[in-house]
């Protein structure tokens, strides 16, 4: 049986980060929180030219009564969890639209270009305006900088998905978490992860609430 609804249906979700940020584990345990709890999902992935550093992209199509196809269509996205700021634009300019949600980090992974002085990368002002001409939903959360308050800045992807269960878009939460990531992590591991998600909803709703 399922607990609570999704407001469209499909409702289309894409997490979007670099390779090493732990984009599809975190795809994956969406997926299965959300699976167990009835409801069907279909899961896409894409990969960029490297395993870490490139870009990653995943497609999650949650539905009440039927798969989807994997691939969300061309302008299609419901919300837009991005691990790195620029990758939220990068996949906006495809699935994005006027009603779109995006959860945006705000911490940059610099490509090889950039480092060795070849390219620019963007301002965080100029990827926040980019991403506001593009739809009024955007939400930047500090997430590695508060996973390195907790001594592990990999936590980012955990606290990002955090925020997403604290936008109340979608029916999951801090006990769908705990029940898929206990099964794989010893009680310490899980705490933190706890604690790093419990942050995303909590940063989340503060900046909702400021907002209001």
């Amino acid at each position: 049986m399922k607990n609570g609804n999704i407001s469209k249906d499909p409702y289309n979700v894409i997490i979007t980060g670099v390779g090493g940020q732990g984009n599809v584990m975190a795809s994956r345990m969406l997926g299965t929180a959300l699976a167990r709890k009835g409801y069907y999902v279909t899961i896409g992935e894409t990969f960029g030219v490297s395993q870490r550093g490139g870009s990653v992209m995943s497609h999650l199509r949650i539905s009440n009564t039927s798969a989807w196809s994997p691939q969300i269509p061309m302008g299609q996205a419901d919300i837009v969890v991005a691990l790195e700021p620029s990758e939220a634009v990068r996949v906006m300019a495809v699935y994005g639209n006027s009603r779109v949600k995006v959860l945006s980090n705000t911490r940059p992974i610099y490509p090889v270009g950039v480092i060795a002085g070849e390219l620019d990368y963007p301002a965080i002002e100029e990827i926040r305006n980019a991403l506001e001409q593009l739809t009024p939903n955007v939400v930047f959360i500090n997430a590695t900088d508060e996973a390195l308050k907790l001594g592990q800045p990999i936590l980012g992807n955990v606290i990002m998905m955090g925020a997403l269960a604290g936008a109340g878009v979608i029916p999951f939460n801090v006990e769908d978490f705990r029940n898929v990531m206990s099964e794989t992590m010893t009680p310490d591991k899980l705490k933190i992860n706890i604690e790093a998600f419990e942050k995303g909803q909590v940063l989340v709703r503060r900046i909702h609430g400021e907002a209001s």
